[in-house]
């Protein structure tokens, strides 16, 4: 987590990538420390939205207006977003969401 902090503080300070991404690449990361036993996705998400709203003052993430609860096909698109990002593409997970 420590590292996780310093990373994101040097991304802000430095302006290494644009809010969006600051934001995203935060929650990827949160996510995958996997602090909980469930709903590290919902709390790395409401992460994201917090970076987005206090830090930036901008807008939250539409996450495409679901939870991720259900195994449907928003979930399906959430799941290879992350997927993808765990392989060092992390825009599918930006543009995930935005939309």
């Amino acid at each position: 987590m420590e590292k996780l902090v310093d990373d994101t503080k040097y991304w802000i300070e430095n302006k290494t990538y644009k809010p969006e991404e600051i934001a995203i690449r935060f929650k990827h990361r949160l996510v995958s420390i996997h602090c909980f036993p469930n709903g590290n996705g919902r709390h790395s998400r409401i992460m994201a939205d917090l970076i987005m709203e206090s830090i930036f003052e901008k807008e939250i993430f539409s996450w495409h207006q679901s939870n991720m609860v259900k195994a449907d096909d928003v979930r399906k698109k959430y799941i290879k977003a992350l997927q993808k990002a765990d392989h060092g593409n992390i825009k599918p997970l930006i543009d995930f969401a935005i939309n």
